[in-house]
């Protein structure tokens, strides 16, 4: 018997074709970007930017700032803790099957290697989840250093769209981190069964296309 089983070889397709097939298609097509919720605070961050021209104070402006990186550092942190938990699951294959063997319809891998290419899809998933949430912090960062260089009028609205461009890299960033991590709990999935990868990406996928282009947040952000 192969490592894998043609059902596994679908449900992986299925995988991939939700998580790569949607950020390809939501991120890369202006038209369809144009209707999701991360376009419409786009302009709300653009709107930020410029208004803080107008303000002496900005000590709320750096409080936003922090508050976007400190989530963003608890998500990055996070990925690091998984990342152990999943190194210490490849250690323990045999301990990890008879686990999963005892839940109801649970299908675990026979082999140790069927189980470690499932616990390697985790690792690569939030190593990916990793990168992103890091360069995302990065770029609050810069955002914040850019926010304190910005005098007051209108003198300097060249660089507040700047700030506004990079504090949206960032969000762009945190996202695609945020996405992984869905895909991950759906990948997770995979070690019950591979039908259940199948529901569970299929589930996500539905799920992220309902908060970003059908949710009443979205509603509200765009008529703003």
């Amino acid at each position: 018997m192969g490592v894998l089983s043609v059902l596994d070889y679908v449900a992986l397709a299925v995988f991939f074709l939700c998580w790569a097939g949607y950020s390809s298609i939501v991120d890369n097509i202006p038209s369809i970007h144009s209707r999701s919720v991360l376009a419409a605070m786009d302009e709300h961050r653009r709107r930020w930017m410029i208004a803080l021209l107008d303000r002496d104070n900005r000590i709320s402006d750096i409080s936003i700032i922090n508050n976007l990186m400190t989530s963003t550092s608890f998500l990055a942190n996070n990925s690091i803790f998984i990342l152990a938990g999943l190194v210490a699951l490849l250690s323990a294959p045999d301990l990890g099957r008879r686990v999963l063997a005892a839940l109801p319809f649970a299908d675990p891998p026979e082999n140790d290697i069927g189980w470690e290419v499932r616990i390697f899809l985790l690792v690569f998933i939030f190593v990916r989840a990793f990168f992103e949430l890091t360069w995302a912090l990065r770029q609050f960062n810069y955002t914040s250093i850019v926010v304190g260089g910005l005098g007051q009028g209108d003198g300097f609205i060249p660089q507040a769209e700047a700030a506004a461009k990079i504090a949206n890299r960032a969000a762009r960033h945190f996202n695609t981190g945020l996405r992984a991590y869905y895909f991950g709990l759906a990948a997770l999935a995979w070690i019950l069964h591979p039908v259940a990868l199948i529901v569970a990406s299929i589930a996500v996928l539905r799920e992220l296309h309902r908060r970003e282009f059908r949710s009443t947040v979205r509603e509200v952000l765009s008529r703003g």
